[in-house]
């Protein structure tokens, strides 16, 4: 046991600064604590070898994370030392966290039965054995403690998408710690995180070549990132895996990580659809009503499999397959009865639920968190007065296309249980499946964010991101917004997307990224790339080449700056900026070719023909420019994520054939 010997302290009158303030620096600032300097880059850091896994696998990180940017692996220890700088513990785990803390004039309340929060600061000589100044990493909890990890990562220039987005952390020599107590508080929101969903061709195709499917070794990488983003809930992929079947060390992976998982809208009590679809001939009709035996066994199986984990427990039943129970909706009469139908078989499915969980669990049902997706059909349950029990968290959603459907009234604000939200960034459906790129205006997220979160909708923030990729930035933007929704307002909220970019790209290349990046997603919020065809816009009144000519400028700039970008950052501001920009303009330019050659063809002018050129040559273009980003850029490690269809919809779910050229004459 460490005996602590304190020869300096703060003062008891310990001045809180938020972590997004400016607390590192490269060079000496004001008598700040010198970290790192180019005399001496080997230094050690102390944790406890009892102390959660996750935290000391995200300590392995932070290892490697200092090597990246100083080219020295600081030594992981758990024995005092002279060259001991670092100090990381949990307050529940660390007797020495907490009485550096209590000497430094920190009082247990900041920490103690918080909600995954986080203190950084600097003592001096508070070990024996060394007279060195030292930077304590603090958590409440497992998650706070990893998340003050990645944040002292994140502010030595190791971007959370380091690994996701291939962005390279700058080199220094030195790393200086301002003097200060930094912290970002708790969470707005409990449940934070990502459904990895529509994950066909792209994500599935790239997964199963790069590590054999959606098994432990690609969640791992999922995990990093999530809690390197504050996140900590997963939807996990779900069209043709299992993710608790299909390996086991997903779920024990998640847990010692610190994820938080949950099962889908329409795959309740832990079980995913694909462990039903695989044995539906041995289990038969996915039909409560007339199967409840087995349907009952198979819930409980799942609720056994997940009993010693934190996941979240979904409740309730939609029919087979994402579709509403009972098939497709009838004539106004049929509809009525047998959603009363359907209500009354739900009530019963909660019932039966509960008391599964609890036979399992040998605890109250209201003892293990659980929530309710009032999804599509579902919500005309809950407007003809369908309720779940007190303590389950309900779950509103966006009509798929970015708009909250409904929220919470004064009176629905009293449910103890609190409120979620499901949105979508991606979604396969009618009118048009929307994959293939990001097109979610920047304000439009955070106004409905800010919305969703001003009608007291707080316990759960799930956001459907499809591939993953290209979603980086709205991925990053919504669960910012999640931990602290009131941080940025209409005013300020440039800021965000500029500090997104300088994490990214460096600062003197932050503003003008910003700013294309901000123009990319109006852009192409007005109309998804599925939907364009050559009739979108007016011909006649030159919109058409006025909304063709806005892509190409934007093109042109994007362009400009990624020659101008040290190339190391050229495959980060491809994936980012650069390819979808190119992408939408060739797209744009394609089809304003083709409602020029049928205009002109119309009118027996020979210049059709020229137009039709055009036509076929942005068509190839569009290929060419997925190839480099599958197979050139990044040494063809993102191989297979983008062969999404995009051109030659004729009705949401017609996938195949790939890219069909537009006709021309």
């Amino acid at each position: 046991m460490i005996t602590l010997m304190l020869l300096w302290m703060l003062s008891a009158q310990v001045t809180f600064l938020r972590a997004t303030d400016r607390w590192v620096s490269f060079q000496p600032d004001g008598g700040s604590f010198a970290l790192v300097t180019p005399q001496s880059k080997s230094f050690a850091i102390w944790c406890d070898g009892a102390e959660h896994k996750g935290v000391l696998r995200a300590v392995g990180n932070l290892q490697a994370d200092f090597e990246r940017v100083t080219a020295a692996k600081p030594r992981l220890v758990t024995e005092a030392g002279k060259d001991v700088r670092i100090v990381v513990g949990s307050w529940d785990k660390s007797p020495l966290v907490r009485r550096l803390m209590k000497a430094a004039g920190i009082e247990a309340g900041v920490l103690e039965g918080k909600n995954e929060k986080f203190l950084i600061t600097t003592l001096r000589a508070p070990l024996p054995e060394s007279e060195e100044e030292i930077l304590l990493i603090a958590g409440s909890d497992k998650r706070g403690t990893i998340y003050g990890i990645y944040e002292l990562s994140a502010r030595i220039g190791v971007s959370p998408w380091y690994w996701w987005m291939d962005v390279p952390a700058e080199q220094h020599d030195a790393i200086h710690i301002k003097r200060g107590v930094y912290t970002d508080g708790e969470p707005a929101v409990k449940y934070r995180g990502l459904f990895i969903n529509d994950e066909w061709p792209c994500l599935g195709s790239w997964a199963t070549g790069k590590f054999g499917g959606f098994n432990s070794k690609f969640y791992e990488h999922v995990y990093e990132l999530l809690l390197r983003l504050k996140a900590n809930f997963l939807w996990p992929a779900m069209w043709a895996s299992a993710f608790y079947a299909d390996d086991p060390m997903n779920s024990v992976l998640a847990d010692e990580m610190g994820i938080i998982v949950g099962t889908s809208h329409h795959e309740p009590m832990a079980r995913n659809h694909q462990e039903w679809a695989r044995k539906r001939k041995e289990y038969g009709a996915w039909d409560y009503a007339s199967n409840r035996e087995v349907i009952d066994r198979f819930f409980r199986e799942g609720m056994e499999r997940a009993a010693s984990t934190e996941d979240l427990i979904t409740i309730g039943m939609r029919g087979d397959g994402d579709a509403p129970m009972g098939g497709e909706e009838g004539k106004d009469h049929e509809y009525v009865a047998r959603y009363k139908e359907n209500m009354r078989l739900m009530e019963q499915i909660f019932k039966n639920q509960r008391r599964i969980i609890k036979e399992v669990t040998g605890k109250p049902a209201e003892k293990r968190p659980q929530v309710w997706a009032i999804y599509k059909e579902v919500q005309n349950y809950y407007d003809m007065g369908l309720r779940p029990p007190k303590d389950v968290i309900m779950l509103v959603c966006d009509d798929n296309w970015g708009n909250v459907r409904r929220l919470p009234d004064a009176e629905g604000r009293k449910h103890p249980g609190g409120w979620g939200m499901y949105y979508h960034v991606d979604y396969v459906g009618a009118p048009r499946n929307t994959k293939w790129l990001n097109v979610t205006p920047i304000q439009n997220l955070w106004e409905q964010m800010r919305l969703t979160y001003d009608y007291g909708v707080d316990k759960l923030w799930v956001l459907n991101v499809g591939d993953i990729k290209p979603m980086e930035y709205p991925i990053t933007l919504f669960l910012d917004m999640a931990w602290n929704p009131r941080r940025y307002d209409a005013g300020n909220l440039p800021e965000h997307t500029g500090r997104f970019c300088a994490d990214q790209f460096g600062q003197e290349q932050a503003e003008e990224a910003a700013r294309i990046l901000n123009l990319y997603c109006k852009y192409s919020g007005r109309v998804t790339p599925e939907m364009l065809d050559r009739n979108t816009y007016n011909l006649e009144t030159g919109e058409w080449k006025q909304v063709s000519d806005e892509f190409l400028k934007l093109e042109a700039e994007a362009l400009r700056q990624y020659i101008s970008l040290k190339p190391a950052y050229k495959d980060a501001y491809k994936q980012l900026i650069l390819f979808p920009v190119q992408a939408m303009a060739n797209l744009y330019e394609m089809y304003y070719a083709q409602a020029m050659n049928h205009k002109l063809y119309k009118e027996n002018n020979p210049q059709a023909n020229e137009w039709a050129e055009r036509v076929e040559r942005a068509f190839k273009r569009d290929a060419e420019l997925c190839r480099d980003y599958n197979e050139v850029m990044s040494g063809g490690k993102w191989k297979g994520i983008m062969t999404q269809k995009h051109i030659g919809y004729t009705s949401w779910n017609d996938d195949f054939p790939a890219d069909v050229q537009p006709e021309v004459f």
